[in-house]
């Protein structure tokens, strides 16, 4: 027999960023501690900012009957002489019974002590509030509060508890808190608790209340309100994904409003106003022809007719916000770019300062750009933007904004008069910031990311600061997918052997092995190919990575191109054959030694290939693939391990010669299809 249960945890106001950070596991928590206690279910989980809910149309009134099984001691052990050992007397007592009704059993290949017995399942009232505190015990926000006198504590202090098990109430008392049948709605309609009789009551009760408790649902009204004021007004408003899940979770009825600030304000830079605005006010930016306008919107949690008053008080709360950012940018621009006092902040223990870091940046960008000497990049332009690219860390409104160094620097490079191409560069020195995230626009501005993305990884390999597991707290990882793709975009050679051993004098003496081989690991994920393709690659030996790239996007190209199987079994039987063959030993071929006319065919074969200069790696792969008729006729009409040890051995060089050529750019051995 199964009922409803409908749990739901009322709290004062979640912190939108901590919970959105936990959101993604609550459910999986939930079910897991479900399972933990045989108790699992369908559910489905909603959130307000003041409630988490889980309701399930079907729930099990009791636990499930089970058998419990104990194995013991061998018997072996448990009996000396037919008396029983203190190893038979300690299992009767652990089992809770007399050593009578201990019998034996086999397991793994032994005979050994057991006793099972039935366990009936516990009431479903029973378990729930057990499940309740565990799982409440199991949310990781980060950081928790205590109130009143409780030693524990939660995101919130917990202000009600509302648990409905069919039409009956669970007990249990949390933080002072005892459970009841009854619900806040929305403020503006009541500040007591309501009560209800069944769960469709209850739905109603909020529906009715202006809590829409459903995210995806609150989520539709925004986006929907807010392209009506796009197309009302003929304006844009910014898509920002993450700035509207964190509206969705601090509302309970949301309503977008149209606000203005005055135009003076429009002298700052826009990226300077957009921030101000989500970070401390949560409002959207408003642009028309992508140009900021002096307006905003703001989602209300508010119930009531008139909003004239909410968006006046927006209005005036958004002033001196953005007065604070204008006396910052004023007194930013008085006293310019300027890396004096970097050499007094330590960027790392053992790695100095940011004035080192600045050096050693500027030192990798020189070597780069020697060893790629790209078009139209000045090497002054490139000194001048990595020695201004941290300058901005000393302005005021770094200090207020973190997340806008680099791109305040730009704007204030700009003013002093700098070319638009260093400002630019200043700008883009992090891309890509994010997984996708954009790459940076030129070849100057690539120099100057890679040059610290280097420096970084270098530096913390240097001193043994290795992401391990899922640790990553310098995200290394994400620097290194941004070397790739840079790599990627501009053509850069970049060998993991030779540019990192040329780099790394200047900092404290370290092998770097470690270091090319989380290169190589994540050039294993870069890839959206078949893996085997990228380890058959990777086999090659080779450590440059554009290479590598465009040798596995030319074997994945073959690899799933049709006929490729028929191909694939005869290079298989190749690297089967070659697999004791020393490949770096001498493999030439004497055409004296030939017996069957299929092997001149096959040599001649690929003695014009091997003549041949190929334009890429994926001419190159079909030109050695098509040997395989050769092959496959060499196979059918000669013994390659024949008896004359001179003929075999001059066999075994042929397909060798071939296979060694194909692991140039890969170990087909390797694939799997």
């Amino acid at each position: 027999m199964n009922k409803t249960l409908l749990l739901e945890i009322g709290v004062e106001e979640l912190p939108a960023i901590p919970f959105l950070k936990e959101l993604k596991n609550i459910e999986k928590k939930y079910l897991n501690l479900l399972e933990k206690h045989s108790l699992a279910s369908d559910f489905e989980f909603y959130y307000t900012p003041r409630r988490l809910v889980f309701w399930h149309r079907e729930f099990k009134v009791a636990q499930d009957d089970k058998v419990e099984e104990f194995f013991g001691a061998p018997l072996s052990v448990a009996y000396k002489d037919g008396e029983p050992t203190p190893a038979a007397l300690g299992f009767a007592k652990k089992c809770g019974v007399d050593l009578s009704e201990i019998s034996a059993t086999t397991k793994d290949g032994k005979e050994v002590l057991y006793y099972s017995k039935e366990v009936s399942g516990k009431s479903s009232l029973e378990v729930i509030p057990l499940v309740v505190r565990e799982f409440l015990a199991s949310l990781d926000f980060g950081k928790s509060m205590r109130w009143a006198s409780f030693d524990e504590g939660f995101i919130r202090p917990i202000r009600w508890l509302n648990i409905a098990f069919g039409d009956d109430l669970v007990e249990m008392e949390l933080f002072g808190i005892k459970s009841a049948k009854s619900t806040f709605v929305h403020r503006s309609f009541s500040l007591d608790p309501l009560s209800y009789n069944d769960t469709k009551e209850y739905f109603d009760l909020l529906k009715k209340g202006g809590v829409i408790l459903y995210a995806d649902e609150r989520r539709d009204i925004i986006k929907m309100q807010i392209a009506r004021l796009e197309a009302s007004e003929g304006i844009e408003v910014e898509q920002d994904s993450d700035l509207l899940e964190e509206i969705v979770a601090i509302t309970e009825y949301p309503t977008a409003l149209l606000g203005s600030f005055d135009e003076e304000f429009l002298r700052l830079p826009p990226e300077v106003i957009i921030t101000s605005m989500k970070e401390n006010q949560r409002y959207f930016g408003v642009f028309k022809d992508a140009k900021l306008l002096n307006r905003f919107v703001v989602v209300s949690n508010a119930l009531c007719e008139d909003y004239s008053l909410v968006v006046d008080g927006n209005e005036r709360v958004l002033r001196p916000r953005l007065a604070d950012a204008n006396f910052f940018y004023d007194n930013d621009l008085r006293g310019g770019l300027s890396i004096d006092g970097l050499e007094k902040i330590v960027f790392m223990k053992s790695l100095g300062t940011l004035a080192d870091k600045i050096e050693r940046e500027s030192n990798i960008a020189a070597a780069l750009f020697e060893h790629y000497k790209p078009q139209g990049v000045d090497l002054g332009e490139l000194r001048e933007a990595m020695r201004l690219a941290k300058a901005d860390l000393n302005s005021e409104m770094v200090y207020e904004f973190t997340e806008l160094q680099g791109i305040v620097g730009s704007y204030y490079a700009k003013a002093e008069g700098k070319s638009d191409a260093i400002a630019l560069a200043i700008r883009e020195q992090y891309l890509p910031n994010k997984e996708g995230g954009d790459l940076p626009s030129t070849p100057l501005s690539a120099l100057v990311a890679l040059s610290i993305k280097l420096d970084t990884l270098l530096a913390l390999f240097s001193i043994d600061e290795i992401p391990t597991g899922s640790r990553d707290p310098f995200a290394l990882r994400r620097a290194v997918n941004g070397i790739i793709r840079i790599c990627e975009a501009y053509g850069f050679s970049f060998d993991l052997a030779s540019t990192l051993d040329l780099l790394k004098s200047n900092y404290k003496e370290f092998d770097t092995t470690k270091l090319r081989a989380f290169f190589i690991e994540r050039l294993r994920s870069h890839f959206s190919v078949n893996a085997s393709i990228v380890e058959a690659v990777l086999q090659s030996g080779d450590l440059e990575v554009l290479s590598i790239i465009k040798k596995v996007e030319a074997l994945h190209s073959i690899v799933t191109s049709d006929g490729f199987g028929e191909y694939f079994s005869t290079f298989k039987r190749v690297a089967n054959i070659t697999k004791d063959v020393d490949l770096s030993g001498d493999l030439s071929v004497s055409v004296a030694l030939f017996e069957h006319k299929s092997e001149s065919e096959l040599y001649e074969a690929f003695q014009s290939v091997r003549s041949k200069e190929f334009s890429s790696y994926e001419e190159e792969l079909d030109a050695l693939f098509l040997l395989s008729s050769q092959l496959d006729s060499f196979f059918e009409h000669v013994m390659v391990n024949a008896e004359d040890e001179q003929v075999r051995g001059n066999r075994k060089a042929l397909v060798a010669s071939i296979y060694k050529r194909l692991l140039r750019v890969a170990d087909i051995k390797e694939v799997s299809i």
